[in-house]
C-alpha cells in the first residue's frame, strides 16, 4: 500500500512520516491553503528528505508552467496539479516537468481513466481538497479508476484501513486528519496513519 503524507509544514513532520515508512511526503504552494509555504521553506523540507522518499509539489491555483518550473526550483519528484486544469495546462507542465498527477474530487462526471491528461496516476480527493470532507465509499466499485490511483478525503488514522478495503485503491493520501490544529502536522497521528494504511493486506 503506498503511503503519501501530504501538506507537511516541517522538516520535523517530514522526517516523522519518512521514519514511519511513508512512500512520499507533499508539500503545498498554494494561496488558498492553510499548508500554503513558500518555495524557500519547500525547498528546505525537501532537501530534508528527497534521498529517503518521493516528494510531491502541490499546486491547485499557479499557472500550469509556473508550477512546472517551480517544481523545478524546489526539486521534487512530483508536480500534483489540484482541480481544473485542462488537458492542455498539463502538456503545458509536462514539457517541463516529466512526472505529474492528476487530483479531482469524485464527481458525476469525472473523468477516471488514468492518464486522461497525460498523468501518470490519479488522486481521488473530496470535494473541498484539505478540508476533511470524505466522498462516498458506499458503493466503490460503481466508480473506480481504470488505472493506478490514491484514495484522499477525509482519511484519518482510524478509518483508512476500511476506507482502503471498501474503494481497494493502490494506495492513500492524508493532511488534514493527521493534524492537531488546521495545518499543523501530529506526529503522533501520521506513525498511526501509516501503520494503519499498511495492516491491510
Amino acid at each position: 500500500m503506498f503511503v503519501k503524507v501530504c501538506g507537511l509544514d516541517t522538516v520535523e513532520s517530514a522526517r516523522v512520516a519518512v521514519d514511519a515508512g511513508a512512500d512520499a511526503i507533499g508539500v503545498v504552494i498554494s494561496d488558498g491553503s492553510p499548508r500554503n509555504l513558500s518555495v524557500e521553506v519547500a525547498t528546505e523540507i525537501v532537501d530534508a528528505v528527497r534521498a529517503d522518499v518521493q516528494t510531491v509539489l502541490v499546486v491547485s491555483d499557479l499557472p500550469a508552467a509556473q508550477a512546472a518550473e517551480t517544481a523545478l526550483r524546489i526539486g521534487v519528484s512530483v508536480l500534483q496539479l489540484h482541480g481544473g486544469y485542462t488537458s492542455e495546462e498539463f502538456a503545458q507542465a509536462r514539457r517541463t516537468f516529466e512526472r505529474v498527477w492528476r487530483a479531482t474530487s469524485l464527481g458525476d462526471d469525472t473523468d477516471l481513466h488514468v492518464g486522461a491528461r497525460g498523468e501518470e496516476l490519479l488522486l481521488l480527493d473530496a470535494p473541498r481538497a484539505g478540508s476533511g470532507q470524505r466522498w462516498d465509499l458506499s458503493n466503490p466499485a460503481s466508480r473506480r479508476p481504470d488505472g493506478r490511483w490514491l484514495l484522499a478525503g477525509g482519511l484519518a488514522p482510524d478509518n483508512v484501513a476500511e476506507a482502503v478495503r471498501l474503494a481497494t485503491p493502490r494506495g492513500v493520501d492524508v493532511s488534514s486528519g493527521v493534524e492537531r490544529t488546521r495545518g499543523v502536522k501530529d506526529h503522533d497521528a501520521i506513525r498511526a496513519f501509516v501503520a494503519a494504511a499498511r495492516s491491510v493486506g
